[in-house]
């Protein structure tokens, strides 16, 4: 499960079309506060894309059933996301999705 983002990086580092991305695909599962994978890094040091991913990712995998557990409730989701914030995500990032999950949650 862990090897997923170094195998996306050797296959979209080649793609000329994929060059820009590497770095999102590499490191979407880092975490701010350095006990991600696969390079560990932290805060300021994952890429900014990479940030935005990995929310949205995470936001995604816990709204989504999956073999092995049913999917979490928007508002759960939403909690852990919240919860998470300065140490798994970045905060900021953070604050900015629950902003646009609340405004279209109110249309």
């Amino acid at each position: 499960m862990r090897s997923h983002t170094v195998i996306g990086d050797r296959i979209v580092r080649p793609l000329h079309s994929g060059a820009s991305l590497v770095k999102v695909v590499r490191h979407h599962h880092e975490r701010i506060d350095g006990n991600g994978y696969p390079d560990r890094l932290r805060g300021e040091n994952i890429p900014i894309a990479a940030r935005i991913v990995a929310v949205c990712d995470a936001h995604d995998a816990m709204v989504s059933d999956r073999p092995y557990r049913r999917r979490l409730t928007e508002q759960e989701a939403l909690a852990t996301l919240a919860a998470g914030a300065g140490t798994q995500w970045d905060a900021a990032v953070i604050d900015l999705f629950l902003a646009e999950m609340a405004a279209v949650a109110t249309g």
